[in-house]
Formats: C-alpha cells, structure tokens, sequence
C-alpha cells in the first residue's frame, strides 16, 4: 500500500489542493510498518489533475485534512481511497496511527 498525505511546513496541509509536497508512503499494512517514505513536490494546482497524478506513483490511499466531494470522486475513480478529517500532524505519525487503526479522524475541513 502507498499512502500520499499532502503537506506543508512538515504536517499534513488541510487544504488538499494547494500543498507544497507529498509525502508518499509505502507500508505494510499487515505488519503495520513504514517501509519507505519519499518527499515530491506538488504540481501548480489545477483541478482534476492530482487523482491521476497520484496515481502514476502508485498511490493506492489518500490522507487528508478536507478534500470536496467531487475531487473524492476522482480518486475513487482512479482506485484511490480517500480518508478525510485527519489532524495536521508529520506524515509519519499519521500512518503509524492509521495502521494501528487509532487515527482520530474529525469532520471533513472542506466544503466544496
């Protein structure tokens, strides 16, 4: 599995769409580790264009602060799920609560 969280300033950026950079992290979700982790820089927004983006770097789960209903429809079209209302933390303790099922996930802090 790899995770992609959107970032800025080292936590997770709660306006999906206009984040510096992606930490993409690959797990194992069955032994609930972190494998690897790589940093890359977002691409000028533009509507539409992260799910397939995402995608070509294997990106198989998103999660984020808030994200708009169309744009999870977009991931879930290319195959990614998408986790919304996660806290601005570093990416690391993110997935680590995520594989561990303890993240606290709040309400979805988009709405469009």
């Amino acid at each position: 599995m790899k995770i992609a969280i959107p970032i800025a300033e080292g936590k997770l950026c709660m306006h999906f769409g206009h984040c510096e950079e992606f930490a993409l992290i690959d797990v194992d979700s069955s032994g609930k580790q972190i494998l690897a982790k790589d940093k890359v820089e977002a691409p000028p927004h533009q509507p539409g264009l992260l799910p397939g983006w995402l995608a070509e770097r294997g990106v198989t789960c998103v999660i984020a602060g808030g994200m708009g209903q169309r744009a999870i429809g977009l991931f879930q079209e290319q195959g990614i799920q998408v986790i919304t209302g996660a806290p601005s933390e570093e990416p690391e303790k993110i997935v680590t609560q995520f594989l561990n099922n303890n993240l606290a996930i709040g309400t979805n802090a988009c709405d469009h």
